[in-house]
């Protein structure tokens, strides 16, 4: 968005529309960049890092920065959503961010201080999963024929045990 002076570029733009886009998803600035490239702009990345923290400033943007050492992801942060005062839920497989900002963060944060004597600030924190799409589609990738493949007796069932002992006297009287 526009700098307090009123400056806008197209470049600020195309960064401010790809987050809004986007607002579901946490990005990189190296996302960005490679957006910008495919928009036809030549991106600057410094310019686009100072953008994302000017707008992380302004609380338009989350910044989340997992640990040291890995590069930090953007989010956008919808009018009216007060990011700051709850945790996120980040899908590691698809990379959806969720918002936990419901009644639980009450019960939480009143857990915290009357069990603990702690203030939590919620501020870029993310707890790490799968969201409910991506857990059931690991679900249905795990067979039991793929797990066949790995494991001599992966199901526990009356016809795999009675298997598994006339293998096992087989194997003995040998």
């Amino acid at each position: 968005m526009a700098r307090s002076d009123g400056y806008n570029t197209k470049t600020r733009q195309l960064i401010l529309d790809y987050l809004i886009n986007n607002r579901q998803h946490a990005v990189s600035a190296s996302n960005i960049l490679a957006h910008l490239e495919e928009q036809g702009a030549a991106p600057n990345p410094t310019t686009v890092y100072r953008y994302l923290d000017k707008l992380a400033g302004e609380q338009r943007v989350m910044k989340y920065v997992a640990d040291k050492g890995e590069k930090a992801v953007f989010q956008y942060v919808d009018e009216g959503r007060h990011c700051r005062e709850h945790l996120h839920l980040k899908c590691v497989r698809c990379g959806r961010i969720y918002h936990l900002d419901c009644h639980f963060m009450d019960e939480v944060r009143g857990h915290l201080m009357a069990e603990h004597g702690f203030t939590l600030q919620c501020e870029g924190s993310v707890l790490y999963g799968l969201c409910r799409s991506c857990a059931a589609k690991e679900a249905e990738t795990v067979h039991p024929a793929q797990t066949e493949k790995n494991c001599e007796y992966p199901i526990d069932t009356a016809e795999k045990r009675d298997t598994i002992r006339s293998r096992k006297s087989v194997d003995r009287e040998k």
